[in-house]
């Protein structure tokens, strides 16, 4: 197939997937695209340090069940299943999806690597008794009417006394783009969890300046 029409119909299969996602149908698209065309400044390959310090750190978790909410090409899952962790990773982008496999073969370890809706993740059949969970950069980017869906997901996955490690942009921090979240909506939106620690973290890549966040919530079930 001529190189143009096969990227014109991936660009409409798309199209399609995400205008029947509900909600997130506009952010879904922008990633399939995004991904699509190689327009990533996201996926940057690089580790955060926020993650390091929890697995390697002083006070480090144990390893255990750990979920990645909008894993991207799996940089960080495969980093958790290098250091113990049983992974599930999770994205609703194929393309991404794809490359992870791939680099998880190569880095010879073998994290869950899904594509689905974090927004749905009492269909995805992904179990329970995880201990950890991470997302940088998901949930902000994630419309107010998913955010609901997600936190309830998340939840009622966690094991009692589970740590979440999220990053999220402040509002109002781009005219196009993630809508952020605050300290505030986590409490509310997470009512089974305790805002432990919340940190200024430094923006993405060429916008250094933007106002993000780390947070740190741990799960008060018996």
């Amino acid at each position: 197939m001529c190189p143009l029409l096969s990227f014109s119909a991936e660009v409409v299969k798309d199209a399609w997937w995400a205008y029947h996602s509900g909600p997130s149908a506009p952010v879904n698209l922008f990633y399939r695209i995004a991904y699509l065309v190689g327009f990533k400044p996201w996926d940057t390959g690089v580790r955060p340090p926020e993650l390091v310090a929890v697995v390697e750190g002083p006070d480090p978790l144990p390893p255990g069940k750990a979920l990645d909410l909008g894993s991207g090409t799996g940089t960080n899952a495969i980093y958790l299943a290098q250091h113990g962790w049983d992974v599930t990773a999770i994205d609703f982008t194929p393309r991404p999806v794809r490359a992870a496999r791939r680099k998880a073969a190569a880095a010879g370890v073998e994290p869950r690597l899904l594509v689905g809706d974090v927004t749905k993740l009492g269909r995805m059949g992904i179990g329970g008794g995880y201990s950890f969970f991470f997302d940088l950069g998901c949930y902000h980017s994630i419309p107010a009417a998913g955010r609901d869906g997600y936190a309830q997901g998340v939840t009622a996955a966690a094991a009692p006394g589970a740590t979440f490690l999220l990053f999220g942009f402040a509002p109002g921090q781009m005219r196009f783009g993630p809508t952020g979240t605050t300290r505030q909506e986590l409490e509310a939106r997470f009512s089974a969890w305790t805002v432990e620690e919340v940190t200024r973290g430094d923006g993405p890549g060429p916008r250094p300046n933007i106002e993000v966040y780390w947070y740190r919530l741990r799960h008060r079930g018996a």
